[in-house]
């Protein structure tokens, strides 16, 4: 094993940006001598992590080779596991979907029906795309709960009885024979968000508002999960209007207690949030007063998130987006009167746009990523 090959995985970062490249141009943007970066392609190619072009790129002379990205070189599994719902993806190594399958599951059914339930969805998934398991490089998964990333285990999660520190890796990975990687449905939904709508963006707050509320944050193009994975639970930041009502956690004041799908479904005396947004869309006035002033509700948390952290995005997602501007515009209302003129000035609160399938774009990024690592590949090719 020469160090050579050994970097290869950092010359695959370069090239997965999909643009075709040639030797002679890899060799000036690495400063690498031509033989070693031969022995990289050549260990990219025995991987097919890399293909040739299609197009040879010629300069007048004799065409040079060029060599791009493979992103069907392997898929992935993804997976957004809600309260009441899943939808599950396979992905190319671009997010691209393949196959996808969404159904109604209950995540207190408890960890191991609902992870059968997930291994034999994902078969049917992988036959329906035309690929065999050998073919999957990993599992990304998001839970609806904290989830201690490094261990893929829960961590206290209030709607989820029995998954407490469940090993949720080690249930699945010997079915799948595949690295799993877990992530709160939060996080992965920013991830998502972030990588297929404002990968451009450093720093940005991803707002889940459905019946309960939660956000995921970018900061430097990077997930912030916090010391315990806890980062971004501002459900449960105590608000002024909210002072004598009891939260499902236990504690009073909750924004979540006033301003969740499910607060606003029991002062509207429907199932759930869904039917909240239903009856905002039908043009009822309570719901959309109430929707309004939930907005504004959440627009005091992010007034102060915004003066702290000083996101250039805040993205609102969850069932409760569906009920357009009108939560926007609650939430703009306050943000834009209470945060500092220049943590505003540049500032963009918009609707998501990945809809209903952020959560499994972001766990498959969360794969991908961890996957075509250049330390992950390098590993890849020593073993090949």
């Amino acid at each position: 094993m020469t160090m050579e090959i050994a970097g290869a995985g950092a010359l695959l970062t370069i090239l997965r940006d999909g643009r075709a490249r040639t030797r002679a141009e890899l060799m000036e943007l690495t400063g690498l001598a031509r033989s070693t970066v031969s022995q990289r392609l050549d260990a990219l190619l025995d991987q097919q992590w890399i293909i040739p072009a299609d197009d040879a790129i010629s300069s007048g002379g004799r065409p040079a080779a060029a060599f791009t990205f493979n992103a069907g070189a392997r898929v992935v599994l993804a997976a957004d596991l809600g309260a009441t719902h899943a939808r599950l993806a396979v992905t190319d190594l671009t997010t691209q979907v393949l196959a996808e399958h969404s159904e109604d599951v209950a995540i207190a059914d408890g960890p191991e029906r609902v992870l059968d339930w997930l291994v034999t969805a994902f078969h049917r998934l992988l036959a329906e795309s035309g690929h065999t398991l050998d073919q999957v490089c990993g599992t990304g998964i998001g839970l609806p709960g904290p989830v201690e990333h490094e261990t893929g285990r829960p961590v206290n999660p209030p709607i989820m009885p029995g998954w407490d520190g469940f090993d949720v890796p080690a249930r699945l990975g010997p079915r799948l024979g595949v690295p799993i990687l877990v992530d709160n449905d939060v996080n992965i939904m920013a991830l998502g968000e972030h990588w297929a709508a404002s990968p451009e963006v450093e720093h940005l707050i991803f707002v889940k508002v459905g019946t309960g509320i939660g956000s995921g944050i970018i900061t430097e193009h990077r997930l912030h999960r916090g010391a315990q994975g806890a980062a971004g639970d501002i459900g449960h930041i105590c608000v002024p209007s909210a002072a004598h009502v009891v939260c499902r956690c236990g504690n009073t004041g909750c924004l979540e207690a006033i301003a969740g799908g499910g607060a606003l479904a029991a002062q509207l005396d429907v199932a759930n949030g869904r039917e909240v947004v239903r009856l905002v869309r039908a043009g009822d006035a309570r719901a959309i007063q109430l929707i309004r002033q939930a907005g504004r509700d959440l627009g005091d948390v992010l007034a102060s998130l915004v003066n702290f952290f000083n996101p250039g995005v805040i993205i609102i997602g969850g069932d409760m987006a569906d009920a357009g501007e009108h939560l926007l515009a609650g939430v703009r209302e306050v943000v834009y009167r209470r945060s500092l003129p220049l943590a505003t000035q540049h500032l963009n609160i918009r609707s998501r746009q990945l809809g209903d399938r952020a959560g499994v774009i972001g766990a498959s990024v969360l794969m991908i990523e961890h996957i075509l690592s250049p330390g992950t590949v390098d590993l890849s090719v020593a073993s090949g």
